[in-house]
């Protein structure tokens, strides 16, 4: 194809083929995309992220604002967190299903503050993900309920009072240990900058384990990673 670039030709059957080389760029996609993308309810598994309380509230501290100052932060001591249940295709996700996304009721964000202790983020996660499981927000949020008390916290990570260097496989293999039917092929390890960021497991719609390639392909890729100590009280 187009071996008029490969040999001497006339200018203007030089410029004719570079036409027809940009409208074939052209009309080629940029992005692989989900024949289903965001529509309500219809994707693969969810990700269960869990973030790192102590890393969280060390990067808000460094940024200076609001957010060192939150309940997350100042409230009692928190170790793993839920950031949110995000829906997933088995290549790329959902957001943002239905814009604009029905109103939260605060009676189910406050029910949410001991899972997720930031008003603000249980809005958000109802707006990006919460619209893309074809739940109502009760049921979404009862959701999350029970995939995090699916997931057993290793015990060395309940009340960790000095800051701790420990490589990601140690940590995946901490969760593993606790939850016998997790496999290293359904969690991720995440980290920022030199920090413990997030585990994120993968679940079923029934919120069984299952693998996930594309998540642990974006795990962390350092060998040590840094775990503040807990903080607050």
């Amino acid at each position: 194809m187009f071996d008029c670039l490969r040999r001497p030709a006339r200018l203007a059957t030089t410029i004719a083929c570079f036409a027809l080389l940009l409208g074939a760029l052209a009309a080629a996609p940029v992005a692989a995309q989900d024949r289903r993308q965001n529509a309500p309810g219809a994707f693969d598994f969810y990700v269960l992220s869990l973030s790192w309380s102590p890393s969280f509230c060390a990067e808000a501290e460094e940024r200076g604002g609001r957010g060192s100052r939150s309940q997350q932060c100042s409230g009692r001591p928190y170790s793993f967190v839920v950031h949110g249940l995000w829906p997933q295709y088995e290549a790329g996700y959902p957001e943002y299903c239905e814009q604009p996304s029905p109103r939260l009721p605060r009676n189910i964000m406050t029910s949410m503050l001991d899972l997720m202790p930031a008003p603000g983020l249980i809005y958000n996660e109802w707006d990006k993900h919460g619209t893309c499981a074809g739940l109502s927000a009760k049921s979404y949020f009862e959701t999350i309920r029970k995939a995090r008390a699916a997931i057993k916290i290793p015990q060395e990570f309940l009340d960790l009072t000095e800051a701790k260097t420990v490589s990601p496989a140690a940590i995946e293999d901490a969760f593993i240990k606790v939850n016998p039917k997790l496999t290293t092929s359904a969690i991720a390890v995440t980290c920022n900058r030199t920090r413990l960021s997030e585990i994120r497991i993968c679940l079923t719609k029934d919120l069984e384990f299952r693998n996930c390639d594309e998540v642990d392909r974006q795990a962390c890729r350092r060998d040590e990673v840094n775990m503040p100590p807990m903080r607050g009280g």
